[in-house]
């Protein structure tokens, strides 16, 4: 039997925050509760919360985080525009897909957060000019919330 060595440590990864959007309900309602349904690519890390508004994204200090946003209805208007969350854990900032109008946001994870971060998304949906804004938060953890969740 070979002997036991230590587990190389985790490389940080990007993590993709990819929120989909019902635009159509969401205009008809007022409200983009009910109509935004958050995903990661991050689950085998120990993120939960999938398709719901409190996503719990796992990270740790140097994941770089890319946030973007999914029409279900691709014929009406979707754009993130803006994403707000603690400094002193990530600085989100706007990036354009090349030779498009897509926009999505980029951040590195400067620090394990040792609780959840809360954090806020922001939607541009049709014609409207006002941003939507959900009521509940999606949350970045780090390892020991995400030990407590298993």
């Amino acid at each position: 039997m070979p002997p036991r060595t230590k587990s190389a440590p985790r490389t940080s990864r990007p993590v993709t925050i990819t929120a989909v959007v019902d635009p159509v309900a969401a205009l008809g309602a007022g409200t983009i509760d009910g109509s935004l349904y958050l995903y990661d690519t991050n689950r085998t890390e120990g993120s939960t919360g999938f398709g719901t508004l409190e996503l719990r994204t796992r990270v740790r200090k140097g994941d770089t985080l890319l946030w973007n946003a999914l029409p279900l209805e691709c014929e009406t208007f979707v754009a993130l525009v803006g994403v707000d969350i603690d400094r002193r854990i990530a600085e989100p900032v706007r990036q354009i897909y090349p030779g498009t109008d897509i926009a999505f946001w980029t951040a590195t994870v400067k620090q394990e957060p040792t609780q959840p971060v809360a954090y806020r998304l922001s939607f541009l949906l049709g014609a409207v000019a006002e941003p939507f804004i959900a009521d509940l938060s999606p949350y970045l953890v780090g390892s020991a919330e995400a030990k407590e969740r298993k």
